[in-house]
């Protein structure tokens, strides 16, 4: 394989995102909170390298191929999460280990913090924190996409690497730089709409810009210590429920949505409307346990307190409003069991996605019905189109890898120290990308151990990059011609 072509790549990327250290400068600016410098100066090294690592390789040429892709997108999220870190290790001076946590989780929106009282942070840097969030959410990758064809290079084999969900060869537009175009005016569209929304229910400017990134994001981070609970609001609460389904459905619907003007197609895809079917089961059992348990005075207070808080885990956002940790009996161990379903194929949200949840089902099903009639040939339909063996196989390996690796994190976290319930949760919300955990990582993984938190990094890249991304680079078949 060569890697020169690769590399070069990630050079001419690593300037792009050199860029985005660039706003902060602005808000340290507008603020006067003496942090620009530090911005200034993670600009410059970030820019530096992509430069050096561009000029090595600028006479590599040869056309992208599938291999090449994965090649990128390991690399790059990996350059990223390093130069990511940069203001964090400038401005908050935190240590080298806190500083790629606090990157990685931004940028795999996961929303898991090593900070604590947030509100002594200068803003500059509160709102770099949202802005990772923001840009990861729909992936930089798939934003350079749309630029690739000028750098005189194919891009669907990084498409195919980076977007999430298991039918990953369709695109809502002919031409995939379209595609890419049409999905970021959404996401920034949504956004857009978010923060007018949050800013006419009483936030201020700097938060409601900050929520909506982290919001249509589902990333969870926030500029307050309490979260979305910090406004006491009904009103923001809502508009953030809305807006975290939002971000939690296929982009492409959206898109079709938009394009035909009409809620038809969030009705007619069978994911769409599998994702709500999870939600509201997850709504009502909550509701009544929390009712029937006396938490809140009627059941109006229950179900308000659970849409947002199912809303929030199966989105993978990790928004609190309510300390779900110490609600009674099972539901704190359920809304994390919840987080590995997650949202919809192509949108922002973490976990295993709703789609493989259903194939797997489905299979399930066939497996049963097969018992009773062995002779039987049942293909899996979805949304009336018949899957591939091939497809089906695929989610099982999926699964089973998911669960495998899930086990074997645990077991190191809890060998870093953790017990069962902290270690357990610890890896769930970071390689479903959720943010909020139980035990001693309820709020934030401060109190977590170095190795602790460098294991709960790994699962996040591992998450965000759907497990096989990364894990197919350790093959030695990957690397043979």
């Amino acid at each position: 394989m060569k890697l020169g072509g690769a590399i070069r790549i990630v050079g001419l990327l690593s300037i792009g995102f050199s860029l985005t250290m660039l706003p902060p400068v602005l808000v340290s600016l507008w603020y006067g909170d003496h942090q620009a410098h530090h911005f200034l100066k993670a600009f410059g090294i970030a820019f530096i390298c992509g430069s050096s690592v561009w000029l090595l390789t600028r006479h590599e040429e040869a056309p992208l191929r599938r291999k090449d892709g994965f090649v990128v997108v390991a690399l790059f999220w990996t350059a990223l999460s390093l130069l990511g870190a940069l203001p964090f290790l400038f401005g908050p001076h935190l240590g080298f280990v806190d500083a790629l946590f606090e990157a990685v989780s931004g940028f795999t929106t996961t929303g898991a913090t090593v900070i604590t009282n947030l509100e002594v942070l200068p803003r500059s840097i509160l709102y770099y924190r949202q802005q990772l969030q923001w840009l990861g959410g729909m992936g930089l990758v798939v934003l350079a996409v749309a630029i690739l064809p000028l750098l005189g290079i194919g891009g669907m084999r990084i498409y195919q690497a980076e977007t999430p969900g298991p039918m990953k060869d369709e695109k809502i537009a002919p031409r995939l730089t379209h595609s890419a175009r049409t999905l970021w005016t959404i996401y920034v569209l949504l956004t857009a709409s978010c923060a007018l929304a949050y800013w006419l229910a009483g936030m201020t400017p700097f938060d409601a810009i900050g929520h909506s990134f982290s919001t249509i994001s589902t990333g969870g981070f926030s500029t307050h210590d309490a979260s979305i609970g910090y406004f006491h609001s009904a009103a923001i609460e809502s508009i953030a429920t809305v807006f975290m389904l939002a971000g939690g459905i296929n982009f492409s619907i959206h898109f079709l949505a938009l394009r035909d003007k009409t809620p038809l197609p969030y009705l007619r895809d069978i994911e769409v409307r599998m994702f709500l079917v999870f939600v509201l089961a997850a709504v009502l059992l909550v509701a009544a346990m929390l009712w029937l348990m006396g938490v809140y005075p009627d059941l109006s207070h229950s179900v308000v307190n659970a849409y947002f808080e199912v809303a929030s885990i199966i989105t993978s956002t990790g928004f609190g409003a309510e300390d779900f940790t110490a609600w009674p009996l099972f539901v704190p161990v359920f809304l994390i069991f919840i987080s590995f379903i997650g949202g919809c194929g192509g949108s922002t949200a973490g976990g295993m996605k709703v789609m493989r949840i259903l194939l797997l089902m489905k299979q399930g099903l066939r497996e049963v019905d097969t018992l009773i009639h062995p002779r039987s040939i049942k293909p899996i339909k979805i949304g009336g189109r018949v899957l591939s063996e091939r497809t089906v196989e695929a989610v099982w390996g999926f699964f089973a890898v998911y669960i495998l690796v899930f086990v074997v994190l645990t077991l190191a976290m809890m060998a870093t120290g953790l017990d069962q319930i902290s270690a357990f949760s610890a890896i769930a919300t970071s390689i479903n990308n959720l943010g909020p955990g139980l035990g001693e990582v309820a709020y934030n993984f401060a109190n977590v151990t170095a190795a602790g938190k460098l294991i709960s990094t790994t699962a996040m890249l591992l998450g965000r990059l759907e497990i096989f991304t990364i894990l197919v680079l350790f093959s030695p078949s990957f690397w043979l011609e």
